[in-house]
């Protein structure tokens, strides 16, 4: 069992920045790909980041490419995302998720077993 903890979450003007953590407990959280997933009112979630167990590989939706940094503290069992020139369609609920598998199954929401309770992520214009 893996338990995801997500915060940082805030009210933030177009063009500014915020950074999420995701502290996590539970089984070994430095063999674990994470994962970062969004879902905005009314629509499906969607893949934001993910980063492998050694934080040697991260990959990005396209459309945060350039603006969000996805990066891990193995020593404290924790998961970031950076996010700077947000816009006002960043506004979600983000989730972190924990353990898709396999690393090719990163961008899938279905593959990953653990989920956090998501924190919210508005940008006004």
């Amino acid at each position: 069992q893996v338990q995801l903890v997500e915060s940082g979450g805030g009210l933030v003007q177009d063009g500014g920045s915020l950074r999420l953590s995701c502290a996590a407990s539970g089984r070994t959280f430095g063999s674990l790909t994470m994962g970062w997933f969004r879902q905005a009112p009314g629509k499906e979630r969607e893949f934001v980041a993910a980063i492998n167990w050694s934080g040697g590989f991260t990959d990005y939706a396209d459309s945060v490419k350039g603006r969000f940094t996805i990066n891990r503290d193995n020593a404290k069992n924790t998961v970031y995302l950076q996010m700077n020139s947000l816009k006002p369609e960043d506004t979600a609920v983000y989730h972190c998720a924990a353990d898709p598998g396999s690393w090719g199954s990163r961008r899938s929401e279905k593959t990953y077993d653990y989920w956090g309770q998501g924190t919210q992520v508005t940008v006004s214009s």
